[in-house]
């Protein structure tokens, strides 16, 4: 083949490569010639589809993969009240946006500038008129969501203020042991700090003139019979802190029974008025000091009982009060000081010791209480998700008390037998959230009708509350590209 045979076909190829090229654009960018149609497959009769667990909003009359994410289809079946389009009602499109970021809208269709994946639309809600908002989930995400339902309870409340508290010692039991006089130690029968004391024993023999001369004094005035004169005697000498006893040397007593909290004297040391030899405390009453939060600190109150357990102790509980309530908030920890009193007979509980305490409050009969985790705080206001009928829940503003066990109490906003959600409620709450549900609810509690009344409200529904319903995929189908829309 010659030169001029081969430049004549590379030019009749380029030419057939540009015109396919300007076709396929031409036909991408004609909307009368390639244009995807949305349009129902199913009617209000019910019907069956097949449809895509991560984009519900696919809806296509055969079983097939999703043409979003490739996943394979799922088999529904819509009954009467399924909210799908009859056939020849097209919904209003209201915008094109991306599921993992619904936050971003656009004005037309094409792949989303985020992930490789295509726009989805949305459509305007049939319901927007009403009262009423839905928020539409596939079932099949539900499920695997794991959401979950519990009944509002009336049960008996036994309120509990569990806290960790530190064992001290009871300052009202602490005592000092002093002179009163001039002197030297000459015994010293306790030697070192921790040592135990009984009331009445002998702690130490000093030698004071002053109380010899008291004594001498004394025994002079005694012998005269000048009963005046012996009493002064007698007097001079008590107030020196000092007893009638022969020799010289004088005893200090232990005034009250313990173990010697501080040592500041030693065996030859000269003594001067008003030194302390030693601190003694008693460990026959302890105290236990407690943190109380701010928000369950108006639950403690003067003697309320209470059980404290140590972990050093296993299988011990100890018994014992409120004595006082601190009347300062700790500002930075936000916690109240309680003072908690325990009698302490064998000395067991010992100061520096950790101490896991349970206060008991009076029990409340028939109190209506939900779950914990199905109570959604957000700062601004307090909701549990209300399931009504299957498929459709509702966010209600509730009032909230003590929590126990797991349990809340409810002080306004439901009752008893109502289904709540526990798991899940999260994803009903931002979609609620989403759709404006939220601002169609009461102002604040307080204003609201009964919690489950069945009077018309102030926006039509059947008590004024906004509704959230979770049911397959409302609105038309995604289906294969077709002709113009019915």
């Amino acid at each position: 083949m010659n030169t001029r045979s081969v430049l004549v076909l590379l030019a009749v190829a380029v030419a057939c490569a540009a015109a396919g090229a300007w076709l396929s654009q031409f036909l991408a960018r004609s909307p009368s010639l390639h244009r995807h149609v949305l349009e129902p497959r199913t009617s209000a009769e019910g019907g069956v589809y097949y449809t895509c667990a991560k984009h519900p909003q696919v809806r296509l009359d055969a079983p097939g993969a999703c043409p979003i994410c490739g996943m394979t289809l799922s088999r529904r079946t819509e009954g009467p009240d399924d909210p799908a389009t009859a056939d020849g009602d097209q919904p209003q499109i209201l915008y094109w946006y991306d599921p993992m970021r619904p936050d971003q809208h656009f004005d037309a269709p094409g792949p989303s500038p985020f992930m490789d994946m295509a726009l989805v639309p949305k459509y305007a809600d049939a319901s927007a008129t009403t009262a009423t908002t839905l928020v539409q989930i596939d079932p099949r995400m539900a499920q695997n969501l794991g959401m979950r339902t519990v009944p509002a309870r009336l049960a008996t409340l036994e309120p509990q203020i569990r806290a960790v508290g530190q064992v001290v010692l009871d300052e009202r039991r602490i005592v000092t042991v002093q002179t009163r006089t001039t002197g030297w130690i000459e015994h010293l029968d306790v030697r070192a700090q921790g040592d135990p004391v009984r009331k009445g024993q002998r702690l130490a023999a000093i030698y004071s003139p002053q109380l010899h001369a008291a004594r001498q004094e004394l025994a002079l005035a005694e012998a005269s019979g000048d009963e005046a004169l012996a009493q002064a005697s007698r007097q001079r000498l008590r107030l020196l802190g000092g007893r009638r006893a022969p020799g010289t040397l004088s005893a200090v007593i232990a005034p009250a029974s313990g173990f010697v909290m501080r040592l500041d004297a030693r065996q030859g040391e000269q003594l001067a008025p008003g030194q302390t030899l030693m601190t003694l405390a008693d460990l026959s009453q302890v105290w236990v000091l407690l943190q109380i939060p701010e928000a369950r600190s108006a639950g403690v109150h003067a003697g309320q009982t209470a059980v404290a357990r140590l972990r050093s102790l296993p299988g011990r509980s100890f018994a014992g009060r409120v004595d006082y309530l601190y009347p300062q908030l700790d500002p930075d920890t936000r916690t109240v000081q309680a003072r908690l009193v325990f009698d302490n007979p064998d000395s067991e509980l010992r100061p520096g010791m950790f101490a896991e305490v349970s206060l008991n409050a009076e029990a409340r009969r028939e109190v209506l209480q939900v779950p914990t985790e199905a109570v959604i705080r957000t700062g601004t206001r307090t909701v549990v998700m209300v399931a009504e009928r299957q498929g459709r829940y509702r966010p209600v503003h509730v009032q909230t008390g003590v929590e126990h066990d797991g349990w809340t109490q409810i002080l306004s906003g439901l009752q008893a037998g109502q289904q709540v959600v526990v798991s899940g409620q999260f994803l009903i709450d931002s979609e609620a959230s989403l759709l404006g549900a939220y601002r169609r609810l009461e102002p604040t509690p307080a204003e609201a009708p009964a919690a489950n009344g069945t009077s018309d409200g102030p926006h039509g529904d059947r008590d004024g509350r906004a509704e959230v319903m979770i049911l397959p995929a409302a609105g038309p189908a995604i289906g294969p590209a077709a002709g113009a829309a019915p």
